[in-house]
């Protein structure tokens, strides 16, 4: 398999969607399991701000397939989703709500924040630490309630695109997550600064 230089940029176009996401022989993302982190995500957020969610950002967001899963569970959420891929942007752009960026973009972009919940899901190990570390901070204060950071470390083992993945280790997330004021639930859930004073002790992570 050729494999790019760990900062050549990664081509999220057509093909790539084709691969990874509609493929039988080779999608790692299931209807099925998107609708359940989507639900587990909703219910924490909403158990903390004790109101439904009302607005979702999704950093990283590709075609959108946690906009159908969260309309599912709340039809009236207003869903925004942003995407490095000029692709996605331009073909999902109207229909679905995606804007064109990437992490570093978060702060310059037309959103309508602070957002119940924020999502990034499967983006933090593909892309620079230094804009892991501004993302992150950007995406912490433009959330209201909590995030779903979904990120694999040198420690794990996962099925899927390994193409420009960068091995860190746990620790090195935990950092720049606490670094942000963000404060781990587990399950990929953590509680946004603005949220972190509802959250017990023993809610928190270890």
């Amino acid at each position: 398999m050729l494999r790019r230089a760990p900062d050549e940029p990664k081509t999220y176009d057509a093909s790539y969607y084709d691969r990874w996401y509609h493929d039988p022989r080779t999608r790692v993302t299931a209807r099925t399991l998107v609708r359940r982190k989507a639900a587990l995500a909703v219910a924490a957020t909403e158990q903390l701000l004790e109101h439904p969610v009302r607005s979702v950002l999704d950093v990283g967001c590709g075609e959108a397939p946690w906009r159908g899963a969260l309309l599912r569970l709340r039809p009236r959420l207003r869903y925004t989703g942003v995407d490095p891929s000029a692709w996605a942007a331009r073909t999902w752009g109207k229909s679905r709500g995606v804007l064109h960026g990437g992490l570093s973009d978060l702060e310059s972009l037309p959103l309508r924040g602070p957002f119940d919940l924020v999502v990034c899901s499967d983006v933090l190990h593909y892309v620079a630490g230094a804009e892991v570390r501004r993302g992150v901070a950007a995406m912490a204060g433009l959330a209201r309630g909590l995030l779903w950071l979904e990120a694999f470390t040198s420690e794990d083992e996962f099925e899927g695109d390994v193409e420009g993945f960068r091995p860190r280790p746990a620790r090195w997330y935990r950092a720049a997550f606490r670094r942000a004021g963000l404060v781990p639930l587990g399950l990929w859930l953590h509680a946004s600064p603005a949220t972190a004073h509802r959250v017990a002790a023993l809610e928190r992570g270890a």
